[in-house]
């Protein structure tokens, strides 16, 4: 493919095709008030939450559902939701406002410049179509000196995911993750941190092989002003 179709993370749009290409509402219409990633898992990026995310921040969780994996002790002042279902949404205890909007169809968040002092997308970044418009539009409403948390695992949609976290391996889909921080204008280098938790996930069986779901961290900060 000619390499002028390319976006700025070097791949083609073929890369960004997903399985089922129907609208992305009718897929996200029922609620899904289930878990993505294990309970090990969960609380590993629930602790990370609480070491980074400032106490009385305004926070902004996108491409959220009925958990948003913060810490119970930590307060907010503020803690917007973005998500596909307004019941899922509805459901989470720790919002403060909802919204419901598909990035892939419109990546214009509706948000003022410099409103948030982090924003979060927690193991969903496979179903962007658009992931360098929406991490522009992240750098935008964020705060100067603001974070972005990308958590990202194994586990998926698999109709809904891109082509690209199929294919790629998971250490070339952090190197892709970090690609849409690069393309952008507007954060600094970006930090890569594995905080995959060790041995087989909490409730599993005694002497169970299987491993807790792994735990990826893409984060950078918006460049200050």
């Amino acid at each position: 493919m000619d390499t002028d179709e390319k976006d700025s993370t070097g791949l083609s749009p073929e890369w960004f095709a997903r399985v089922d290409e129907s609208d992305d509402a009718v897929f996200y219409q029922t609620p899904r008030l289930v878990a993505h990633i294990d309970d090990a898992t969960i609380a590993a990026l629930t602790d990370y939450y609480r070491e980074v995310i400032p106490a009385g921040g305004v926070v902004l969780d996108l491409m959220s559902s009925w958990i948003s994996h913060l810490p119970d002790d930590s307060t907010y002042a503020e803690v917007v939701g973005h998500g596909m279902n307004q019941a899922e949404l509805d459901a989470n205890p720790r919002l403060s406002e909802r919204l419901v909007q598909n990035l892939n169809a419109d990546p214009a968040l509706p948000f003022a410049d410099d409103r948030f002092d982090v924003a979060l997308i927690a193991v969903s970044v496979q179903y962007l179509t658009r992931p360098v418009e929406v991490f522009a539009e992240l750098a935008r409403v964020l705060k100067p000196a603001g974070r972005l948390i990308v958590s990202t695992s194994h586990r998926c949609f698999p109709t809904k995911a891109v082509r690209a976290f199929h294919v790629l391996n998971p250490m070339e889909r952090v190197r892709l993750i970090t690609a849409y921080f690069t393309g952008v204008d507007g954060f600094d280098a970006p930090e890569f941190i594995d905080l995959s938790p060790p041995g087989p996930p909490r409730g599993a069986p005694p002497g169970s092989s299987t491993d807790a779901d792994p735990l990826w961290i893409i984060t950078a900060r918006k460049e200050a002003r």
